[in-house]
C-alpha cells in the first residue's frame, strides 16, 4: 500500500467506495454526483480531477473524472485499484462510431478493447494481450439496456492514442468488426486484470466518423444520461 494520499488523489483510505463510476470529463463526474448521488461528499480536487462519494439507492458509490487518454486513465485507475481498495470501475464516456448501424446517442458496451497504444509492453508478455470486460458487469449492462429500452451494441472498441491523426486507419479496424473509437478502455481493462479487479466501459456515441454527425461539449457533459442509468444499475 502506497502512502496516502497518492500524488494524484487527495483522499484518505475509506473516503472512496469499492465501486467507482468514472468519466473523462470531471464536470461529468460532478453532474453524476449532483443528479445520481444522495449526500455526495467531495474527496478529490487535485489537478481539478473531481471525485465524490455518496449513496445511490442506499448503496455507497463514488464518481470521479479520469481525464483524456490512456496515460491519464491509467494513473487514476491504477491508484484506485492498488492503493484505495477499489474493486469495480465503470467508465461512462463518449465514443466515435465506425459502425453503420450505430447512431449518435446509441450505447456501446465494450466487451473488448483493441488499442494502438504501447501500454501492454510493461508486462513483458510473450504475445499480444486482449483486454476484456468483466462478464458479470457486461451481462448486467445488457440486461439494464433491455429493461430501459435503450439502443445499444455489444462488441469491440479501439482505444486510440490519437485524437488528431495524420494517417487514420479506421477502415482497418472496421474490417475486423470494431464498433467505435475511444481513448481509454484498454488501459482500464488492463489495470483491472493486473490487479484482479472488475471493469466495464459503457460509451455513448457522440459523433459518427462515417457520416460526420456530432454533438456539442455541453451535450456530452450533461445529456448522455442513458449510460449513467445503466452504470448505476450495476451498483
Amino acid at each position: 500500500m502506497a502512502k496516502l494520499p497518492t500524488p494524484h488523489i487527495g483522499a484518505k483510505l475509506g473516503d472512496i467506495a469499492e465501486t467507482v463510476i468514472m468519466a473523462g470529463d470531471p464536470l461529468r463526474a460532478k453532474f453524476m454526483a449532483e443528479n445520481f448521488l444522495d449526500n455526495p461528499v467531495q474527496f478529490n480536487n487535485v489537478r481539478g480531477m473531481l471525485g465524490f462519494t455518496g449513496t445511490h439507492d442506499g448503496k455507497r458509490v463514488s464518481v470521479m473524472g479520469h481525464g483524456m487518454g490512456i496515460p491519464s486513465i491509467s494513473i487514476y485507475t491504477y491508484e484506485l485499484f492498488n492503493f484505495y481498495g477499489v474493486k469495480t470501475i465503470i467508465r461512462v464516456g463518449s465514443t466515435g462510431s465506425i459502425n453503420k448501424d450505430l447512431k449518435v446517442g446509441d450505447l456501446v458496451i465494450a466487451m473488448g478493447a483493441c488499442t494502438d497504444s504501447n501500454y501492454a509492453s510493461q508486462y513483458d508478455l510473450p504475445g499480444t494481450f486482449a483486454p476484456i470486460a468483466n462478464f458479470d458487469l457486461l451481462r448486467g449492462a445488457v440486461e439494464a439496456c433491455e429493461k430501459y429500452g435503450y439502443r445499444y451494441k455489444v462488441g469491440n472498441v479501439v482505444s486510440s492514442d490519437f485524437f488528431y491523426c495524420d494517417n487514420p486507419k479506421n477502415d482497418k479496424w472496421m474490417n475486423l468488426g470494431v464498433l467505435a473509437v475511444e481513448m481509454e478502455i484498454a488501459a482500464l481493462y488492463m489495470n483491472a486484470a493486473r490487479s484482479g479487479n472488475r471493469a466495464l466501459g459503457i460509451c455513448t456515441v457522440s459523433d459518427h466518423i462515417l457520416t460526420g454527425e456530432s454533438t456539442t461539449a455541453e451535450e456530452r457533459q450533461t445529456k448522455f444520461t442513458q449510460m449513467m442509468d445503466v452504470a448505476f444499475s450495476l451498483i
